[in-house]
């Protein structure tokens, strides 16, 4: 080992001095580039997917709760004024959802698992007031999903929605809710 790093009354000689120079430059850099590394983590796991998310889910925007109102439409003309709540939960390419409304007559609890890939949607719904269920498929764009549902009931429904308002239609054949229009805000 050098004297002069043990003898604070020795200097070093300009070899020593360069060296010294080196080794601090070389700690400094080392230093910065993991401070850098260290950023760039922290910002993947700040914001999870946004560098490889650029086709972003449709499903993103709605997820949360949400309420309103509007109409059931019965068999006969008959039409019913109804109260509903959504709820909207997973995101990415998975989305669960649960829509119940009331009216003087009628509850409706709908229930959903929807999966989306390139654009295209399929799952499964179920209405559990009127036991009725089956399979789920449609499309998925930025501001609304178009479905077509089959099974106990079939039918359609159209989900048009912004970050802070959304419009539900649900349409049905051959029973006697043919069907529901409702408008929802974020609770």
């Amino acid at each position: 080992m050098n004297q002069w790093l043990l003898s604070p009354n020795c200097r070093p000689d300009s070899e020593s001095e360069t060296l010294w120079g080196e080794a601090r430059s070389m700690i400094l850099r080392s230093s910065i580039l993991r401070l850098v590394v260290i950023a760039i983590a922290a910002l993947f796991v700040l914001i999870p997917g946004s560098a490889s998310r650029a086709d972003s889910s449709p499903f993103d925007t709605l997820l949360g709760s949400w309420g309103g109102s509007g109409e059931m439409h019965l068999d006969k003309g008959r039409t019913e004024r109804i109260k509903c709540n959504a709820y909207y939960t997973g995101g990415g390419a998975e989305l669960g959802l649960a829509i119940r409304c009331q009216s003087e007559s009628y509850k409706i609890e709908i229930r959903s698992k929807l999966s989306y890939s390139g654009g295209r949607l399929s799952g499964s719904w179920e209405e559990r007031t009127f036991n009725a269920s089956g399979s789920a498929t449609g499309t998925a764009a930025p501001n609304k999903i178009t479905l077509s549902i089959h099974g106990g009931v079939t039918g359609t429904m159209l989900v048009s929605f912004t970050k802070s308002s959304q419009s539900v239609t649900i349409s049905t054949q051959g029973v006697a809710l043919q069907g529901v229009r409702i408008t929802l805000a974020r609770s």
